[in-house]
């Protein structure tokens, strides 16, 4: 029960400085009605979670106060509606030029954007370093990936149980389209999607062998 209280407490504090901005630890132990002692608490808690930061504010008069703000992390924690206004600026996109030709252009800008920053990062790996290097990519967009080499030779497999533009899939296809040719590209391989989540999946599934040149 102490556990949940504290934690319920420790929202109310990251609520109030999303709302409130900078406060030091007499503000909050005012508006939460709790001692400075407990506020100093959670926000240490807070700090080494990486939520909140503390900046050193001199004054004219006495000491110098330590004031609280949320990081960029912590801004995360509160909602968004990013998946349905991409949803909205596709479709006003789409039905301004009349057709989904546009929206496969920028699906295709948006893959050729991805590939020229992360090709470097292929240089001079083989298969399955590149495989390796992927799956790292793609965990820090929030995709949840991981691989596993197959019994056969210069085969693998990459799985994403997360998508974080799932909705977007859902309505745009070219999105999924777009990233196995990103991940062909990169990989400088054969890939094959056996598993869709857009589609109902319990993840993405891609199965991934060296390319009929890189075979000869």
């Amino acid at each position: 029960m102490l556990k949940q209280e504290e934690g319920s407490t420790r929202r109310q504090v990251l609520q109030l400085l999303k709302t409130m901005g900078s406060c030091n630890v007499s503000e909050l132990s005012r508006a939460l009605g709790i001692t400075e002692m407990a506020v100093r608490r959670h926000i240490g808690t807070l700090e080494r979670d990486g939520l909140v930061r503390s900046s050193l504010v001199r004054q004219a008069m006495g000491r110098p106060l330590y004031r609280y703000s949320l990081t960029e992390r912590a801004d995360d924690l509160f909602p968004k509606n990013y998946p349905q206004l991409a949803l909205d600026l596709l479709a006003e996109l789409e039905e301004q030029t009349g057709g989904s030709e546009w929206i496969g252009r920028m699906f295709e800008g948006r893959r050729d954007k991805l590939k020229a920053r992360y090709m470097k990062r292929m240089e001079g790996k083989v298969l399955g370093e590149r495989v390796a290097e992927l799956a790292d990519i793609q965990n820090s967009g929030g995709y949840m990936a991981d691989w596993e080499p197959s019994e056969e030779a210069d085969r693998y497999v990459l799985h994403e149980y997360n998508c974080p533009i799932a909705q977007v899939a859902q309505r745009y296809r070219q999105a999924c389209q777009c990233e196995r040719r990103l991940f062909a590209d990169l990989l400088d391989a054969d890939v094959e999607r056996t598993e869709c989540l857009a589609d109902g999946g319990a993840r993405c599934t891609y199965v991934i062998r060296r390319n009929a040149a890189s075979r000869q």
